[in-house]
């Protein structure tokens, strides 16, 4: 057997589509994003419009999306300290992206249906 050397053109940490794709790919950063373009909130209404967040992972997700420059964190000195969460002018440009993908998912969403049906149809027959 002949094994052939394969050349990597470029770095995996130096891409661009890959290191958006770690931020905007998983569960909820899209989510958040989006929610966030109707205008400025608090963690507790962000809390509560993703009721099946668990309060780690929107945190984590928050300061994700903080660090890549997406969303801007206040917290005003007052006793309950009171944190607001926006939309940079980053994330904000984010969102004609976001938009067309939804408008994607949510024409596609009966083929994706059908295929998925057509194949648990298939695996069962197999």
């Amino acid at each position: 057997m002949i094994r052939k050397e394969i050349k990597k053109d470029f770095d995996m940490a130096d891409c661009g589509i890959r290191n958006l794709l770690d931020r905007v790919g998983d569960k909820w950063s899209l989510m958040i994003v989006d929610i966030l373009s109707e205008g400025t909130l608090r963690y507790s209404e962000l809390d509560h419009k993703i009721a099946s967040i668990s309060q780690k992972m929107l945190t984590v997700t928050l300061k994700s999306l903080e660090t890549d420059g997406l969303i801007d964190r206040k917290v005003y000195p007052q006793v309950p300290p009171r944190v607001e969460y926006s939309l940079t002018v980053l994330g904000e440009s984010l969102l004609p992206s976001i938009n067309m993908l939804k408008k994607w998912a949510a024409d596609s969403q009966p083929a994706i249906l059908e295929a998925r049906s057509k194949m648990i149809t298939k695996a069962q027959q197999s």
